[in-house]
């Protein structure tokens, strides 16, 4: 069985009091049937994991980001071993956002998985297309060519997880077709059955861009979609308990 994952990516929101909503949400959901993984900014990894820990809620929590170095002359950087070190037990690596702001590229992301390992955590490894890439058909291509760059031949489905995010459909309220969705997730099992043979089918793949309330369950009925990574909907704990709810019932 893959591991069901509703994951919520807080991105560069929250001060100290929206620790409130992680609190609303454990108290509404005190055993989740899914994995739940809250990655907020690093500011508030520490006592995140505190809080969590205290209400006794089996949520995970994880970074945004890492370096590909374990340490070293990097000033304004987090290294794997930094998160792991303050509770993280995952990172979001090869986001769009960094792809793009960052001009993060396939072989750094893989570098940074590679530490990711190292250091214990769970690597959650983004790929998507943009939309003249979509428009130009070229998704399929585009995101298996992420896929061979940015996964390390040391993944295992233990280690990490797929993220597939069309970069058009990321806070933009537009998400693709459920045919769309299915397509890409299909070809994504697909690549990763012809790289890692039978342990493809137990990676986790998850549905990222505009999710929420109101369409989470439809996207979670689509084949090879093992969960979501949430943006803007994870920030209220009414919005992402709604999509663990969904997922639950999945």
């Amino acid at each position: 069985m893959r591991a069901k994952i509703a994951a919520g990516n807080w991105k560069m929101n929250g001060l100290s009091a929206a620790l409130a909503e992680v609190g609303a949400l454990a108290a509404a959901h005190p055993a989740p049937g899914c994995t739940v993984l809250i990655c907020p900014p690093a500011t508030l990894l520490a006592q995140m994991n505190w809080q969590v820990g205290q209400a006794k809620a089996p949520f995970h929590i994880g970074g945004q980001d890492c370096h590909p170095a374990a340490s070293g002359a990097h000033t304004g950087d987090l290294s794997a071993a930094m998160l792991k070190d303050a509770g993280a037990s995952h990172v979001i690596l090869g986001h769009s956002e960094r792809r793009a702001d960052h001009g993060e590229s396939d072989a750094l992301v893989r570098a940074k998985a590679g530490a990711a390992h190292a250091a214990g955590l769970i690597a959650v490894i983004c790929v998507g297309e943009t939309e003249s890439q979509r428009d130009d058909g070229t998704t399929l291509a585009v995101i298996a060519a992420q896929l061979a760059g940015s996964v390390p031949d040391g993944a295992t489905p233990a280690n990490s997880v797929i993220a597939y995010e069309p970069v058009w459909a990321i806070g933009t309220g537009r998400t693709p077709t459920l045919a769309e969705i299915a397509e890409v997730h299909a070809d994504i099992r697909a690549r990763l059955a012809d790289r890692f043979g039978a342990a493809a089918a137990g990676f986790s793949l998850l549905y990222g861009g505009s999710v929420k309330p109101s369409n989470a369950a439809e996207i979670f009925a689509v084949a090879h979609v093992d969960g979501a990574l949430v943006g803007g909907a994870s920030l209220k704990a009414a919005d992402f308990g709604a999509i663990i709810a969904a997922l639950d019932a999945a």
